[in-house]
């Protein structure tokens, strides 16, 4: 399927690896430009190498941390007037919420919500000019089934989710959408670490700890980056233009609801 995006400008947050890396390579396949970031300076260099030389695109890697002015004025830089805005960041990590500091919480709301808005601002009225825009944010399926220990991060994602809903329907009249997608458990360096945690404190081989997390899936596996970068990569397209304001759940049917 031809998504009618070929020679757009994208950047794509947080995608040296991971669904971010995923995304990038799915909006590369269908011939964007990329604006890719991260922190790690050769693990980014390697993925930007890796698609430029097997899809034949431009990619431009940028260095930054997208939760400070820098970096963001780094990304906007790179890549000044992008049609298409993949928002990812990190979550903090799994915590009981009796232990948070202020701190803590000020940080990863910041994270999580903060930095994504501030991108949309800077973007949005020129996307608006030209009468394109796709913004998509990656939060996760916690914002639809919370999980104790990821309070901070669910909180603070749930909280951009509602901040965005009213702002996709003031731009959607000049074909600006901005969805959110909503990552189960896909097989991602970050999944394999905390599965090699868990093995560690409960005594157990990674295996073991698993093949019972995917018990606990309906689809009974773990989803693969690809499908994510895929779903992503057709909600930028042409033809998503009249999907707007949506959170798209990939979790292989673990939230038992029909809604």
């Amino acid at each position: 399927m031809n998504l009618g995006i070929a020679g757009r400008k994208a950047i794509v947050c947080a995608s040296s690896r991971g669904l971010g890396k995923a995304c990038a390579r799915a909006l590369a396949e269908a011939g964007c430009e990329l604006v890719i970031n991260g922190r790690d300076t050769k693990r980014l260099e390697a993925t930007a190498t890796e698609l430029s030389r097997t899809l034949g695109v431009k990619v431009i890697p940028v260095v930054a941390d997208v939760a400070t002015a820098d970096g963001q004025k780094a990304l906007l830089a790179a890549c000044p007037q992008p049609d298409i805005l993949v928002n990812n960041n990190a979550g903090p990590p799994m915590r009981d919420f009796r232990e948070l500091t202020r701190q803590q919480m000020l940080d990863g709301v910041i994270a999580n919500m903060v930095v994504a808005i501030e991108l949309i601002q800077k973007v949005i009225d020129p996307m608006c000019e030209r009468k394109f825009g796709r913004i998509i944010n990656i939060t996760s399926g916690s914002v639809k089934m919370p999980l104790a220990g990821l309070d901070l991060s669910s909180g603070a994602r749930a909280g951009l989710t509602a901040f965005l809903a009213g702002v996709a329907r003031k731009v959607a009249d000049r074909n600006v959408t901005i969805n959110n997608i909503l990552p189960g458990a896909f097989d991602t360096d970050r999944l394999r670490s905390t599965l090699s945690k868990t093995a560690e404190q409960q005594d157990k081989s990674e295996a073991e700890v698993a093949a019972a997390r995917m018990a606990g899936i309906p689809a009974r596996r773990f989803g693969n980056p690809d499908e994510f970068g895929a779903a992503c990569a057709f909600l930028c397209s042409a033809q998503a233009g009249y999907i707007t304001g949506q959170n798209l759940l990939i979790d292989g049917g673990t939230f038992n609801g029909a809604f």
